[in-house]
């Protein structure tokens, strides 16, 4: 029995776990150099492996056994915990882009960045389960984001920036329950516990390709015994994982049918041929053979250039339908001769851009006991598992969630918001929600009134009061009472900008200030009207002459008299901006209205008394009185009807109104036509065409350039004047 405890002697103890062999490795890491104190190497004597998968948990638990031994022989300690890494055929990414668009003006936060990840993850997740057929379950075991984005541009941290349009783009890795468990039960058989579990692409990584390469556009390939795993690079992060369910034991199965031997002596064959000219083995017929490194390169070709078209393709779908810059090679399998060429031929790069990565990539690794270790390409993933223990810490613990339990893939900076996503936790739930959005039109424009924001999820860990960023770990007990929604939007009449502005009008000789009206679907509402969802909304840009009124506290009778910018109004007619609005009593505004005639003769009187004929004036009468002034006479008696009985009656055209325009800044009153068009205004203006008074006529309707015969409407603001 080992004298020394592993925990004491604080020595990491790493395993490869692959489809042909397990290769075992301790040491430790001292001033950034890891030390190898002890490897060990047993092959699987069946095929207890398929491509990368545990097929029997009991004998790959008894090569694992049987490393262990060895390594504690050399090291004379007792082993308790071990390094692991699932391979690459059951690891499933997704890529995914996220938008959000920020409708309020705030800066942005960590929190705000962290909702935007786990959006992200989870739309991840959804895209992964919909294109996921197999019926596993799978855990997420980590996210990388590989970009940030503020209104469509790359931008390397958000956190601080003014919100708007913000996007991430990440990968987002998903393993197997079986996969993990298989792993773990192995070890478990072999007395082991798991400290850490990472990916066998992720480790090999950390070797081949250190950080500083990574802003490179780069490719691995691990081409072990039963898989090719892939990771790419570019911009200093890794971008995508792939693997190929074809590998080394493909040429193995080929030379094993070709040189009639089984499947163990086939793989030696192959090995021994990749560093001897020829190779002797003894066929099933019991006849001793020769066969030259030569020879098996002419057997295996087709199957290596095959191998490597794959590969080629796998990373060029990876890479975006591109070509990568180089290729780092690791693993047994990436030994054979001509696998580096064929990679170099296919992706159209030099043959000096595909390499096997070996000692030239181990300058901070140390191998203390160097008995036959070569320092080749084989070494990478076992070395990798090792130095992931130091940047990663990784392993499946379990917690308590709501009362339910869940494993999660603990990458030392677990939160309580990666145990709600792992249980499918809705993210709304954990942060406080906004009441539904009122929905509404403003003179054809659309508002949105945000709702208020509710309370956030009561989140306790262990019994104390927590949030969803508290940190967590084995065996914790998470309650998380979800968030609620705020009050619904609301909005009032009185709450429209438009509706707070005031404008100008003359009434009776003073300038007032008038307030707005607004109607809701077409009917009048004061300003305490409260909004409803779906609601037309139009605030008036004028008011009624009879709300004018009421502003002034003039009644209006049947003796009112109302003049509009100089014309015979009523209540209804509409009083805009700058307008001016009188209103008298029918003897006041008829006494008014004859004072400028010269002479009081008798077409004038004619004249008059058609026009009170015409406006309804029919109480009263002008008549010329004996010293020439003009009075009126009371028509009001019973013989009122004998007062118009000679005077025919006008012919109008019913269709016919007056039109309000404003026109250079002032009002003007447009009448006697149904229908207007541009040119009618040069009857209202004192504007002599036949006089030029610069090169040419400048001429805006509502801003913009008119035809003279294009229509103008109630309301328009109009701009005419000489081009100097």
């Amino acid at each position: 029995m080992p004298s020394l405890e592993q925990a004491d002697q604080k020595v990491v103890f790493g395993l490869d776990i692959g489809t042909r062999s397990v290769v075992g490795t301790v040491g430790y890491m001292s001033d950034g150099q890891f030390n190898v104190i002890a490897q060990a190497v047993e092959k699987h004597q069946t095929r207890a492996m398929l491509d990368g998968q545990i097929h029997d948990i009991g004998k790959v638990g008894m090569t694992i056994r049987l490393v262990k031994e060895k390594l504690e022989q050399q090291t004379d300690i007792h082993l308790t915990d071990v390094c692991i890494a699932a391979a690459g055929r059951v690891l499933k990414t997704v890529r995914i882009m996220y938008d959000h668009e920020f409708t309020d003006n705030h800066d942005l936060t960590e929190e705000d960045i962290y909702n935007l990840d786990s959006a992200a993850v989870e739309k991840a997740y959804a895209q992964f389960l919909e294109e996921n057929s197999s019926g596993l379950k799978f855990y997420l075991v980590g996210y990388s984001v590989m970009h940030y984005y503020l209104d469509g541009y790359q931008i390397v941290n958000l956190e601080g920036h003014s919100a708007g349009n913000v996007s991430v783009e990440l990968i987002a890795t998903f393993l197997p329950d079986d996969c993990v468990d298989g792993l773990y039960k192995a070890c478990e058989r072999a007395g082991l516990n798991v400290a850490n579990l990472t990916l066998e692409p992720i480790a090999a990584m950390m070797v081949a390709i250190p950080d500083r390469f990574r802003m490179l556009n780069l490719a691995l390939v691990d081409v072990g015994a039963g898989t090719s795993d892939i990771c790419v690079t570019d911009d200093g992060s890794i971008t995508a994982y792939g693997m190929l369910p074809i590998a080394g034991d493909d040429i193995t199965e080929i030379i094993a049918k070709k040189c009639l031997v089984d499947f163990n002596t086939a793989d030696e064959i192959k090995i021994s041929s990749s560093h001897q000219p020829e190779v002797k083995y003894v066929d099933i017929m019991g006849l001793d053979k020769t066969i030259t490194a030569d020879e098996i390169a002419v057997i295996v070709k087709p199957q290596v250039e095959m191998m490597a078209k794959k590969a080629v393709e796998e990373i060029k779908r990876l890479n975006g339908d591109q070509p990568v810059s180089a290729v780092f090679v690791v693993g047994g399998g990436g030994c054979v001769p001509g696998y580096t060429e064929a990679i170099a031929r296919e992706m159209g790069i030099p043959d000096e851009r595909v390499a096997l990565r070996g000692e030239e990539v181990m300058k901070n690794i140390t191998f203390l006991n160097n008995d036959g270790i070569e320092r080749d390409s084989l070494l990478v993933t076992p070395l990798g598992i090792c130095f992931s223990y130091y940047e990663e810490a990784n392993n499946f613990i379990f917690v308590s969630f709501n009362g339910t339990q869940t494993k999660l893939y603990d990458n030392g900076k677990l939160q309580i918001v990666d145990a709600a996503m792992q249980v499918a936790f809705p993210n709304e739930d954990l942060f406080p929600k906004r009441g539904e959005e009122l929905k509404f039109t403003v003179n054809g424009k659309e508002r949105t009134q945000r709702g208020q924001s509710g309370e956030a999820a009561v989140i306790s860990l262990n019994g104390k009061p927590a949030d969803i960023h508290s940190k967590i770990h084995a065996n914790d007990i998470i309650d998380v009472k979800p968030s609620t929604a705020g009050e619904p939007g609301k909005a009032t009449i009185d709450s429209i900008p438009e509706f707070k502005t005031k404008f100008n009008v003359n009434v009776n000789g003073k300038n007032v200030e008038a307030s707005r009206y607004a109607t809701v679907n077409g009917e009048a509402q004061t300003g305490f009207y409260s909004i409803k969802s779906g609601d037309d909304v139009k605030v008036l840009d004028y008011n009624t002459a009879a709300q004018i009124a009421e502003l002034m506290d003039i009644t209006i009778t049947e003796d009112t008299v109302i003049i509009v910018n100089n014309e015979r109004g009523d209540a209804n007619t509409p009083v805009y901006e700058n307008f001016k609005v009188e209103f008298k009593d029918q003897e006041e505004a008829l006494m008014e209205y004859y004072d400028d005639l010269p002479d009081a003769d008798e077409e004038a009187i004619r004249l008059a008394n058609e026009e009170a004929y015409e406006s309804d004036d029919r109480d009263v009468k002008i008549v010329e009185g004996k010293d020439g002034q003009l009075s009126f006479e009371d028509l009001s008696s019973e013989d009122d009807s004998k007062a118009f009985e000679n005077d025919p009656e006008p012919v109008k055209n019913i269709l016919a109104h007056d039109l309000h325009v404003t026109i250079n800044n002032e009002p003007h009153t447009l009448h006697g036509k149904a229908d207007y068009i541009f040119v009618d205004i040069f009857d209202a203006i004192d504007f002599d065409l036949s006089k030029p008074q610069g090169r040419a006529i400048v001429t805006t309707l509502n801003g913009a350039t008119p035809e003279y015969m294009q229509p103008i409407h109630e309301g328009d603001r109009i701009e005419v004047y000489w081009k100097t």
